[in-house]
């Protein structure tokens, strides 16, 4: 989280005022009594995350980290722990979302304007904003990949990758448990982790392959005992992504942000010409590169 009031370019501002809201209005819903079953279920085909109502109001929200953290990566585990004795069978089928939601995430009002909706989500980090009425009824959401979209054309010609990457980037090495990596991604708060054999990129597994990979019913066939830590030693290589969305770090970032809005990926990785990897670059570097260049 970057604290004080975004400093802005001018031109970021221009810009909005011709633009008319962005939420998109067909919103995912599931609620506070949903079995996160159900709930994995929805994410893996739509691939986002998921609103949480309560008599018809809106009271929390469900991400791909959340089921991370939940399945292994942190806290929530003690819940499939202590209350389902490892079984993954309970832990998914009786186990409500409310359990695991953002219980108080950030949002906007549809009457606040883009500009404020924009500025929310840069000082808290937030990737995934939903926006209400003054009601508290859910009128849409709005993500990073739709504030990139929208201001990709305002990322400054001749900035270079390098200038704007994160680095040094947390890996995972190939071979490793998923355990191994659902606790790094919560531990470090990343929903993507390049994995790495001798410093050569071999793949990236993010949150959303995970919660692909625990959607039933195939996460129940994958199981002979019922015990979600049979599952957790799986190797991250039978669940990471191969087909690798990649620049170079001298490369323009014009041409980062075409390779993530012609891939629908949220990342790119910054690698050499021996596939060693330099950095990552996400929509949320490319907001900061738009919103205040350097």
């Amino acid at each position: 989280m970057r604290e004080g009031t975004p400093n802005f370019d001018d031109r970021v501002f221009k810009h909005l005022k011709e633009l008319e809201v962005i939420a998109k209005r067909d919103v995912k819903y599931v609620y506070s009594t949903t079995p996160i079953s159900r709930a994995i279920e929805e994410m893996a085909s739509s691939h986002r995350s998921l609103i949480v109502l309560s008599a018809g109001k809106f009271t929390g929200l469900v991400t791909a980290m959340n089921i991370v953290n939940y399945l292994g990566g942190g806290g929530l585990f003690s819940i499939v722990e202590k209350r389902h004795g490892y079984n993954i069978y309970s832990a998914l089928r009786d186990e409500p979302v409310e359990s695991i939601m953002v219980k108080n995430p950030v949002y906007v009002y549809v009457d606040e304007g883009i500009s404020e909706a924009l500025s929310r989500m840069v000082l808290y980090g937030a990737g995934i904003l939903p926006v209400l009425t003054r009601s508290s009824e859910v009128y849409g959401i709005l993500t990073e990949h739709d504030f990139v979209s929208y201001l990709a054309g305002l990322a400054a010609f001749g900035a270079k990758v390098r200038d704007h990457m994160s680095h040094p980037v947390v890996v995972i090495p190939t071979g490793s448990s998923l355990k191994k990596a659902l606790e790094t991604m919560t531990n470090h708060g990343f929903r993507r982790l390049p994995v790495v054999e001798d410093g050569i990129v071999t793949g990236i597994i993010t949150a959303v392959d995970v919660v692909r990979f625990f959607s039933p019913p195939g996460v129940f066939e994958r199981s002979t005992s019922g015990d979600i830590r049979e599952i957790l030693e799986t190797p991250i290589d039978e669940i990471m992504s191969r087909d690798l969305a990649t620049v170079h770090a001298e490369d323009d970032l014009a041409l980062a942000v075409k390779t993530i809005l012609s891939r629908n990926v949220s990342s790119v990785l910054v690698i050499d010409e021996h596939g060693v990897l330099e950095g990552i670059l996400t929509e949320r570097d490319i907001l900061y590169a738009i919103l205040a260049p350097k």
